[in-house]
């Protein structure tokens, strides 16, 4: 169940709209929902699997932070991240900027494995390996639930090098201010989208069909980043006039609300295919689902 938000959340969220740097992907209503999703969805035995390890989280060591359950686990990533030089390597974990108006090319952003979907991968690989200690992963866990909901975040997915969508400048619907591309997508649109009805984590679920899913968790890592670099270029483009890699118009674009009620639909799927791509994830690392062919590490040459 998603955890009410503490009191201090809408004053962290007000002052989220009006600043300019980096936001956290969802926010957290839509990091809780799609955790939501996957837990439903997974099976029993990597339900219970999940919650032996959650038990155990108070082996990371952040009290700040505490993991009580996947929901908490989802945002655990981002909540560490004030605890300075301790987490600060994972900063480039969250994001991965491939070019809208070039062809779609992941390996560049990603040669050096800092980025959203190699941590994806290498997150996944740390939570079936049994041999690691616990505390390596629980930490795993947060960080593969944390990331496959920032991979579906289309500006976490592609961008017009301006910081996934940081550095453009966006009106939401009659609403001005110091808003950005980003911030509308990570929380203004996102939480009109989970809560429009059917609203929250099984109202969003509902709208793929029982036996659509497998189909729709089916893919590689890579697979997935190509459909939410995808729909990135729909964020840029009702925008910015229908053209996403056109020129800026003058002054600050507006996200009119015939182009909000056009993007509702999409933010609800990527938050759906969120939570399945990650209950299957998670069935194969922690229960007995056999891992995807494509995410299997090719073993290297000597």
């Amino acid at each position: 169940m998603i955890r009410p938000f503490r009191i201090a959340a809408p004053l962290l969220a007000f002052v989220a709209l009006f600043t300019a740097g980096p936001a956290a992907a969802w926010w957290e209503y839509g990091h809780q929902t799609i955790a939501t999703i996957a837990m439903a969805e997974v099976s029993p035995k990597t339900r219970a699997a999940i919650r032996r390890l959650i038990a155990q989280s108070p082996q990371l060591r952040t009290p700040t932070c505490p993991i009580r359950s996947i929901e908490d686990a989802s945002v655990w990533p981002d909540c560490v991240k004030p605890l300075g030089d301790r987490f600060s390597y994972a900063y480039s974990w969250h994001y991965q900027n491939v070019d809208i108006c070039k062809p779609f090319d992941i390996k560049t952003p990603c040669a050096d494995g800092n980025c959203v979907s190699a941590q994806i991968e290498r997150a996944a690989r740390m939570l079936h390996d049994a041999k690691l200690p616990t505390v390596d992963r629980i930490e795993a866990l947060a960080f593969l639930v944390h990331f496959v909901g920032d991979l579906h975040q289309p500006l976490h997915a592609g961008d017009r090098s301006d910081r996934g969508g940081n550095d453009q400048p966006a009106n939401y619907g009659i609403m001005a201010g110091r808003r950005n591309l980003h911030t509308v997508w990570d929380g203004l649109l996102a939480d009109r989208a989970i809560s429009t009805p059917p609203g929250g984590a099984l109202g969003v679920l509902s709208e793929i069909p029982a036996a659509d899913r497998p189909a729709a968790a089916a893919g590689s890592v890579a697979d997935w980043s190509r459909e939410s670099w995808q729909a990135s270029h729909t964020a840029y483009a009702d925008l910015l006039g229908g053209d996403g890699c056109g020129p800026q118009p003058a002054g600050r674009p507006t996200l009119s609300n015939e182009a909000i009620a056009r993007e509702i639909p999409l933010a609800r799927r990527q938050v759906a295919l969120g939570g399945l791509r990650l209950a299957k994830l998670l069935d194969e690392a922690l229960g007995d689902v056999a891992p995807d062919p494509s995410r299997v590490p090719r073993p290297r040459r000597r």
